[in-house]
């Protein structure tokens, strides 16, 4: 087959391969996007074609807002304390899974399942569970510690706590079972030829199991930013929209719900979004620069590098294969 007809038959194949993906992207992601932006620029009351023409208003008002502020602030902070209990805490329990022991697949079972609990079930469930008559501080109070029974939900000193202990309770176990996936790929001589030279047990997690997972390690982590930075609906049911910002627990995405829906202002409600998305977006493109760039690089190789190495060969062994086509 001509060459020009090859490539030709490699762009019809890309075409209809990515074609429909292509077309479902623009039509349910770039088009609202583009749309939300153009909805921003109005005060718009959500019903008939925007007609009140604000221009950046809306954008002003939002990076202007300590609401927003706050929300904003409370989202770094649930990433932070998200990579910082979620992460240690499914490493340790990947690797206790991952030894031989009664019971295994019971225990990883368990530990999935409130990742897979519907988000309504386990905010309502954990807002009936923690209120200040409720299930936990009854149990408190019926083992003799009713001196740590507090309001959960409304003390802002410690609802930020309460909301990180559910996040990590329902999102942990997905981590773990992305660990357990990372660790079977781990060969399993590395770990006996280490421990025949001595090495201890937290000795060979530490210089060869971690190092060998971190590729695992950065794609859970690049998820956890993004939802975190999108957080809404556990803060939504179990804080409620008013409750959220005077608990300290509020989000971008609950302050875009309470401050543009519920307030009938879709105009400044796109805004929100649209800030949301570029903030998101930048995050995720500074991580794939800076983090992710190594995993991309060695896991593609262009055509043109491919080529090369069959046309030229490596500089440290072209003197040596000049020697034996002499010899």
């Amino acid at each position: 087959m001509p060459r020009r007809r090859r490539e030709a038959v490699a762009r019809l194949e890309v075409i209809l391969l990515a074609g429909p993906a292509l077309v479902v992207f623009l039509a349910f992601v770039i088009f609202p996007v583009l749309m939300a932006a153009y909805y921003g620029f109005f005060s718009w009351q959500g019903y008939g074609p925007p007609t009140e023409f604000v221009g950046l208003k809306n954008y002003l008002t939002i990076l202007q807002d300590p609401l927003f502020h706050d929300a904003l602030a409370h989202n770094g902070i649930i990433l932070v304390l998200s990579l910082v209990l979620q992460g240690p805490a499914a490493i340790l329990l990947a690797l206790l899974l991952n030894r031989r022991m009664r019971g295994q697949s019971l225990i990883r079972v368990l530990i999935f399942i409130p990742y897979v609990i519907s988000e309504v079930v386990v905010g309502t469930g954990w807002s009936l569970m923690l209120q200040t008559n409720g299930a936990f501080n009854a149990l408190l109070e019926k083992i003799g510690l009713g001196a740590l029974a507090t309001d959960w939900l409304s003390d802002p000193g410690i609802a930020i706590w309460t909301l990180m202990a559910i996040i990590t309770w329902k999102y942990v176990g997905f981590a773990v079972i992305l660990f357990l996936a990372g660790l079977q790929g781990i060969p399993e001589e590395l770990h006996e030829a280490a421990a025949i030279d001595g090495a201890s047990y937290w000795q060979i997690q530490w210089q060869i199991t971690l190092p060998l997972l971190a590729p695992t390690l950065r794609i859970w982590a690049f998820l956890s930013i993004i939802g975190s930075l999108q957080l809404f609906d556990l803060v939504y049911i179990i804080w409620g929209q008013y409750i959220a910002s005077t608990a300290g627990t509020s989000t971008m995405a609950t302050y875009m719900v309470s401050e543009g829906r519920n307030a009938g202002n879709f105009g400044y409600g796109n805004a929100v979004a649209v800030v949301l998305f570029v903030i998101s977006l930048v995050v995720a493109l500074i991580y794939q620069r800076a983090v992710l760039r190594r995993d991309t690089e060695g896991a593609l190789t262009g055509s043109s590098g491919r080529r090369r190495s069959r046309t030229a060969p490596d500089p440290q062994v072209a003197p040596e294969l000049e020697k034996e086509s002499v010899r």
